[in-house]
Parts: structure tokens; sequence; C-alpha cells
């Protein structure tokens, strides 16, 4: 049976307007696409609007892959390709599939041989390393550290082992309310000489990205506040 494609289709980072970090032909492409999977519809619906499909999202099909999505359901997907149905993959924020749910639908495309196509756009991770001044030649992303206090706190100690062993950028992520607790953790926990990277509201008119020592944050004084934000550090 003929299998659709998968289409990996990039989002803002955040209220942004699409024209301005998403390239137009990946624009052009979504209107020739009627299936998405999707990790929060409401949140695509709204991006998809603003796109240029107001008025046709109601004839959209689309299918919530999120952290509660089992792997039954998810190999159900399959069904989605057929009659070489095209199906396009969007995360809440930013590139699918990196950090999201959306891995597992990759997963299944790969093992039934369905076509992959990433499609360029904003990536936090990579725009906060490149602005960030670390070392961009050899890094690791981290994901989310630990949500208990202690299990973080050890893994920041890891971490900051790692970077001086390996003189390689660590990267990693936090739920916005989160940060200024993780903030707290890893100003107490990394060598005062570590140099610490906060990337905040990538691509938005808000955008910050400071890099400075441990040592210095805590003079600094300075907050994170419920942003969305990409830690980086290098020891």
């Amino acid at each position: 049976m003929n299998k659709g494609k998968l289409y990996l289709i990039p989002s803002p980072l955040g209220d942004n307007e699409p024209a301005e970090v998403i390239p137009g032909p990946v624009l052009e492409l979504l209107k020739s696409i009627s299936t998405y999977v999707v990790e929060e519809a409401r949140t695509v619906r709204r991006y998809l609007s603003r796109a240029g499909l107001r008025g046709h999202i109601e004839e959209l099909k689309m299918v919530e892959l999120n952290e509660h999505t089992t792997p039954a359901e998810v190999e159900a997907m399959l069904a989605l390709f057929d009659e070489g149905k095209d199906v396009g993959l969007i995360s809440e924020a930013g590139l699918p599939a990196v950090a999201d749910p959306g891995a597992a639908l990759v997963a299944l495309c790969h093992r039934h041989s369905i076509e992959v196509i990433p499609l360029v756009g904003p990536s936090s991770l990579m725009l906060a390393l490149m602005g960030s001044g670390l070392n961009g030649q050899s890094f690791a992303f981290r994901g989310y550290l630990p949500a208990k206090t202690d299990e973080r706190r050890a893994a920041i100690k890891e971490i900051d082992r790692i970077s001086a062993s390996l003189h390689q950028t660590q990267i990693f992520i936090e739920t916005p309310y989160r940060n200024d607790a993780l903030l707290a953790d890893l100003l107490c926990y990394l060598s005062p000489q570590t140099r610490l990277c906060i990337a905040a509201d990538l691509t938005l008119e808000s955008q910050t990205i400071r890099t400075m020592s441990v040592k210095e944050w805590k003079n600094s004084g300075l907050s994170v506040g419920k942003r969305p934000c990409v830690f980086l550090i290098l020891k």
C-alpha cells in the first residue's frame, strides 16, 4: 500500500508572527497537508491560523501525541499515512522530535519505511549555543535535569565534572516555573569559575542571552523568572 510522508514542521518559539521565524516554503507546505500529529491541538490551531490557514482549521485532522500517549496509540497512527496521505508533525514550540514526544512517531515511520522529511526552523538549543560564546565544537544536550532536589543537585555536580573533564558545553532546559529554583542550585553547586549562559525568550523582542562565571552571576543578583530558557555551562 502506498504510504504518505512525515514532515517535521517547526513552529515559533513564542508569540512571533510565523513569517518572522518560519521559512516561506514551510508556510506554503502547510496549505497542502490536511493531517497533523500535534502535542497540543489548541496551540497548533492558533499557529496554523496565523500562518495563513484561517478559515480552514476545522477541515484539518489533528491527532494528539504527548507524554500521555501509549505505545499502542502511537502504533495506530500508522493508519494516518494510508492512501499516500502526508502527515505533519508539530510540537509545542521549535523543532519537533527534539526533547519532544513526537520522536516516537518518527521512530514508527522509520520502522515502516515511511519517508521522514525534517524542515528548517528555529531551534532554541542551537540558537542558545550560537549566542553563548561557549564551546560549539563539543557539546551535549542533557534535556531536563531531575525535578527532585537532591537528584537535581547531584546532576549539577556531575555535569560540572563532565564539562571540565571533556571541555564540553553542557546544555539543558527547565520548566519555566522552576527556573529560579534551578538557577539558585546552579549558583550553589557549580564551581565559581564555571561559565554559565542563560538564553531566555529566544527570537522574541524580550530575548536575553547572558554568559558570565558563576561567581559573576552570584554578584549580579539577576533572576530569570518564568520565561522559556536554555541553560548552558562550560568549565
